[in-house]
């Protein structure tokens, strides 16, 4: 996506240690199969996959780094998978790229997005009317708290928001929190449903 702050694509090996179960993850923030999802920052798409096994049909991987989507577009060419489409795009400007989706999900990004209720505005233009904005993201805990294969990871301490903060960056772009979970070991998600604006 865009080059957001501190978003850089992790390696696979660390995420999968971090997420051992990509699916799963998915399967609990509420994706559902036969939903039109879009992988918002998608990197070379360690969500994007599991999620086109889950959804069954069409869905957006959407990063501003051509190289991550090359590497990305080859995982798909490999594993046969011919449902997601990929689109190289400033995140800031999604509703311009994608037609409207059901769900919009962003894992490890939305703490390095500079005007995050600007940011959420653009989300809401590019979801359906009773669309959904996921947001995944670390907890506000010290850096040297998120040790990960024997390194402390995640972005610096000052980047990271609790769900609160989260929350009120979000709601004021014309969203309701509907759910909050946690996410071991260090993360959290939250589900916005887009609302209506009167």
């Amino acid at each position: 996506m865009s080059r957001f702050q501190h978003t850089r694509q992790p390696d696979w090996d660390w995420w999968s240690e971090l997420w051992p179960d990509p699916t799963g993850l998915l399967d609990r923030v509420g994706v559902l199969p036969g939903e039109l999802l879009v992988d918002v920052g998608c990197g070379n798409g360690y969500f994007t996959i599991p999620a086109a096994k889950l959804l069954e049909g069409p869905l957006y991987a959407v990063d501003l780094d051509e190289s991550l989507l090359a590497q990305l577009r080859a995982e798909l060419d490999e594993r046969g998978i011919e449902t997601v489409t990929c689109v190289r795009c400033d995140a800031r400007s999604l509703s311009d790229h994608i037609p409207p989706v059901d769900v919009a999900f962003m894992a490890n990004t939305f703490h390095g997005v500079e005007d995050q209720t600007e940011f959420a505005t653009e989300i809401r233009r590019a979801l359906n009317r009773e669309g959904r904005f996921i947001v995944v993201n670390w907890h506000d805990l010290p850096r040297s708290e998120t040790v990960v294969a024997g390194k402390a990871r995640g972005p610096p301490e000052a980047l990271r928001l609790t769900p609160a903060e989260t929350t009120t960056a979000v709601v004021p772009a014309g969203f309701e929190l509907v759910s909050t979970l946690d996410v071991p070991p260090y993360h959290y998600a939250l589900v916005f449903e887009r609302e209506e604006k009167a």
